[in-house]
């Protein structure tokens, strides 16, 4: 019986894995939450289980609403912004496993958008928005009515689509658009690098503990533009990548990760630049794959 269950488990694991991602953002702390399912299902009756994949959804999530409250708990004095592990790519494409995690485009800028959501707004809009669970069984599992788990997801859906916008599908497009940057940025070219930018273009960058100077916030077309000078001279070290499926770089002087940055393109505009700048999380980015 227990082996039929893992077989039956294995089946569901992608699925498992892209709704943890969603929910923690980071790919380690993902597995580590799916193996925790696992062992909690193998030790339960699931013999009366109509809907093992629909089960084990909700067993995964209870699993990261714990860790979203815990990480929540520890955090005594959060950075501005927090950028999550960005799944990184040849611009070749992605491989199998990354396809099965990434499957419905999940950007960088989303997930930094719902790293600033409440636990409970971020499992509600995640499960229900993302994976199409039913308000009637996502309110159990937050201990509250469908209508409040309605109100949840409701206000994240807001934050989201006002500072998460939806990217455009055309990858060359998007290169075009990213590679128009870093060649204005190059060339000094001021008024080129503020025409690839919306005129309401963010860009977060998070240094984590070691970079705090890195760790800022800046909103508007000119200051992005003049930020983008001040690292002009880091052009040779360009590595054009797939961030999350999608259009971005990895600086990489001396082959080492300095830089990992994701940009959302939408209408033709730069509308939002994220960087993992934090050298205690960029040691696993495997730049030689680039």
């Amino acid at each position: 019986m227990r082996d039929e269950l893992a077989c039956r488990f294995e089946e569901h694991r992608p699925r498992l894995r892209a709704v943890a991602y969603r929910m923690l953002g980071s790919v380690s702390e993902a597995d580590d939450a799916v193996q925790d399912a696992w062992l909690r299902a193998s030790k339960a009756d699931t013999s009366e289980v109509e809907n093992l994949g629909a089960w084990l959804t909700t067993v995964v999530a209870r699993v990261c609403l714990n860790a979203l409250r815990s990480r929540e708990h520890r955090r005594e004095d959060p950075l501005d912004v927090h950028v999550p592990d960005p799944i990184v790519s040849p611009e070749s494409g992605l491989d199998p496993e990354h396809d099965a995690l990434l499957a419905d485009s999940v950007g960088l800028a989303l997930l930094v958008v719902l790293e600033m959501l409440s636990p409970a707004e971020r499992f509600a809009f995640v499960l229900h928005d993302l994976f199409a669970v039913s308000f009637e069984e996502i309110g159990p599992l937050l201990d509250r009515s469908p209508a409040a788990a309605r109100q949840l997801a409701s206000r994240a859906r807001r934050r989201v689509e006002g500072q998460a916008p939806a990217p455009d599908r055309d990858l060359a497009r998007q290169r075009e658009v990213v590679s128009a940057f870093f060649a204005a940025s190059r060339d000094g070219d001021f008024d080129a690098l503020v025409a690839v930018l919306d005129p309401d273009v963010v860009l977060r960058s998070d240094g984590g503990v070691a970079r705090p100077s890195l760790n800022l916030v800046l909103r508007g077309a000119s200051s992005v533009a003049k930020q983008a000078f001040t690292s002009s001279k880091l052009s040779p070290f360009v590595h054009h990548a797939l961030i999350n499926g999608a259009a971005g770089v990895v600086v990489a002087p001396q082959g080492k990760a300095m830089f990992v940055m994701a940009f959302t393109v939408t209408g033709g505009k730069i509308v939002a630049i994220d960087v993992l700048a934090d050298p205690d999380r960029l040691g696993g980015v495997d730049v030689s794959a680039l």
